[in-house]
Parts: structure tokens; sequence; C-alpha cells
């Protein structure tokens, strides 16, 4: 197990939301080793208890919050109980995200709608509840998640590469405007080897091609992301390490966009 040390984020408070599993929950644990308490948020109450029980085991500090953050209510009552439980909230790394593969003439409306909750409105709506503590401290930091297919768009899959395009220039937007007080980033990973694609893989026709077209997705290094090459990347964004770093869409990919 990781042990807890005065490091990067040492005195701070964090919100990391879809932090029960994949890179969400390998943020919360990396978070927590780096010495910031975590609000671990999940719509799952049962993995985000997962989570926050890792954390304890190494010695660190976090809390279980449920809530579905396309919801205006439950992002709310999300941002008061960890104010709550911590004083302050230093840091948001707004992270959840959903696909539905589809063209435009073939999503239902409910699908397009529900991909879009998920994956942009959850950014503005925990924005919107935690920016105003953050402008009224003087200081914070935002980091959204985004995707390479909302640079580079992927067939198929209209709803989530527009959402995700959505979360850089809603991230660059909201650079401007709460600088210097907030810097706010986004990420955007290649293929990552989480839950869900997993599930991908394992439901393809044929499994071990598609890992391997997966694999090759990520054109220079050839292989899938651990969920915590990724969490580094919004350790750094995070931290005070990136003091100067705002308006960026860091791509972490494996080269996927080399050619782009």
């Amino acid at each position: 197990m990781a042990q807890i040390f005065e490091g990067r984020l040492a005195g701070k408070h964090a919100i990391i939301t879809a932090a029960g599993s994949g890179i969400g929950r390998a943020a919360a644990l990396l978070f927590a080793e780096h010495g910031a308490g975590i609000a671990v948020v999940d719509i799952d109450g049962e993995k985000a208890a997962e989570t926050v029980g890792l954390i304890h085991a190494d010695g660190g500090r976090a809390i279980a919050l449920v809530a579905d953050v396309g919801r205006w209510a439950d992002v709310e009552l999300m941002t008061a109980d960890a104010l709550a439980e911590f004083g302050t909230i230093d840091i948001l790394f707004s992270n959840a995200g959903i696909g539905i593969r589809g063209k435009v003439h073939e999503l239902a409306e409910s699908d397009w709608d529900r991909v879009m909750e998920v994956t942009l409105k959850s950014h503005f709506l925990c924005a919107k509840a935690i920016v105003p503590h953050m402008l009224e401290r003087g200081k914070g930091s935002i980091v959204n998640t985004a995707s390479t297919f909302g640079i580079l768009a992927s067939a198929n899959f209209a709803s989530y590469n527009t959402a995700k395009a959505g979360v850089i220039s809603l991230t660059r937007t909201m650079a401007l405007d709460y600088g210097p007080t907030i810097r706010v980033n986004c990420i955007c990973p290649g293929a990552t080897d989480t839950a869900a694609i997993r599930k991908n893989v394992a439901t393809a026709a044929d499994p071990q091609a598609r890992l391997a077209g997966l694999h090759a997705l990520n054109a220079a290094l050839k292989r899938l992301a651990d969920p915590r090459e990724i969490a580094q990347a919004a350790l750094f964004l995070a931290s005070d390490e990136a003091s100067f770093v705002t308006g960026e869409a860091l791509v972490v990919d494996g080269g996927q966009t080399i050619d782009a």
C-alpha cells in the first residue's frame, strides 16, 4: 500500500467526481497520498465507499458522497457536505462522463440529453457550485476531464465527441473568466484501462481484435494507459507546480494525437 506523506497537496481539500472507479478512483488515491483530504463523489455509493476505504487504509482522510452530478440539487448538496466536512475546497477534479454510441440520426433524444448532462453539464454545475467559494477565498484549481475525442472525434460517437469538445471550450472560457484567482485546466486522456474499456472489449465480436485496435490507437506507446498515469497529469494541474498553467487541454494519450 502507498503511504501518506507531506506531498504536493498537503493541507488541501479536493472534490473528485466519478471517483468510485477508473481514473477518478486513481486520482482520489493519488491526491490523498499527496496529503489532500478527499470528497469522493460517485453516483454509486458502494463504489464511493470502497474508494474511501482504500484511502483510510493508507492513513488518508476522505468522505464518500453520493451524487448524480448532472443534477443541480445533487451538486448543491455534494458541495455543502464537502464544505461541512473540510471547511474549504481548494481543488475540484470534475471527472464524470458517460458515452452512448450512435450517429446523430440513430441516437434517441433521451440518450443525447443524458450524455450531455453527465459528460458536459456536470462540469458546469460543479463549477457553478464551487467557484463562488473559491472566489471568496481568493484561490482555487479546477481540473476537468475531457478526451482526445474532443479533439479528434471518433466515428459513431456523436454525443460523446460533442460533449468532450464542449468541456475543452468550457475550460478555456472559465480560465479567462476566473483568472487570476482560479486556474482552470482539463486533461484529454487517450484509451485507458478502465472498467468501461474492459466491458467494451469483452462485448466485442472479436475481443482480441478490439483490444489490439485500442492499443494501436495510442500510436506511439501502443498500449492502454493505466488510470494512475492519467491521474498523475490531473495531480500536476491541480497542484501549485502548475501555478502558471491555465486554460490548458493537456493531452495524455500515448501518442494518439501526434498526427492530428
